[in-house]
């Protein structure tokens, strides 16, 4: 299927690994002019002409962080008027919510919930003005579905997609949408480094961790940040126009609601 993407251009944050890295990919794949972002400069630039080697696309490497003001002036800068803005990154540790004081809360809520509706607050009028815009933001499985220990990332992901419903409904007259995905398990640095940590706690080797968290699957295995990159693209399609507002979790079948 041709996205009807070619020529338009992409900012997707926290993209040097893992599903952001996934997803800029999938886009470049599509013709899209893609800005990835990450801190690392060298892994970046690497990244980058990785991508353009792999797609023949146009790729930028901002290396800044995208949780403050100067990060995202950059990222704006490097792509002033984006058609597709793709929101992502890392969530706070796992720990005992009884851990989080006022300054690790408010971090998290920043990380996950300020900083994207910032971004979006500075792209959304002039997508409004083409007609034509795709937002989507990279949350968690944990927003239908809360587990203990990522209690901050879970309630600072959930507001986001309460404080984005609303925002949804008031641009996509203007052919601009906004939707979240919500990732399951998949193979990407942060899993493996913790299947580490658990193999290291128990003092088994890390495929057996593997096979255990594969085995809670109903899939049988973990997604990979290819596929989420691909069903990433579709949300920002031509042909996707008339879905906003939704969380597409994606994660091989582990929750158990059929809502």
């Amino acid at each position: 299927m041709d996205l009807g993407l070619r020529g338009r251009k992409a900012i997707v944050c926290a993209s040097s690994r893992g599903l952001g890295r996934g997803c800029a990919t999938a886009l470049a794949a599509e013709g899209v002019d893609v800005v990835i972002n990450g801190r690392d400069a060298a892994h970046l630039e690497q990244v980058a002409e990785e991508i353009r080697k792999a797609t023949g696309a146009t790729v930028i490497a901002v290396a800044a962080d995208v949780g403050t003001r100067e990060g995202q002036e950059s990222l704006l800068a490097a792509c002033p008027a984006p058609d597709i803005l793709v929101n992502n990154n890392a969530g706070p540790p796992f720990r005992d919510f009884r851990e989080l004081d006022r300054e690790k809360l408010l971090a998290g809520v920043v990380s996950n919930f300020v900083t994207p509706i910032e971004l979006i607050q500075r792209v959304i009028d002039g997508m409004v003005a083409r007609k034509f815009g795709r937002i989507v933001n990279i949350t968690s499985s944990s927003v239908k579905a809360p587990l203990g220990g990522l209690d901050l990332s879970s309630g600072a992901r959930a507001g986001l997609t309460a404080f984005l419903k609303g925002v949804s409904q008031s641009v996509a007259g203007s052919n601009v949408t906004i939707n979240n995905i919500l990732p399951g398990s998949f193979d990407t640095d942060r899993l493996r480094s913790g299947q580490e940590r658990s193999a290291k706690q128990r003092n088994v080797d890390v495929a057996t961790i593997r096979a255990e968290n594969a085995a809670k699957i109903p899939a049988r295995r973990f997604g990979t940040p290819e596929e989420f990159g691909a069903a990433c693209a579709f949300l920002c399609s031509s042909q996707a126009g008339y879905i906003t507002g939704q969380n597409l979790l994606i994660d091989g079948g582990v929750f158990p609601g059929a809502f």
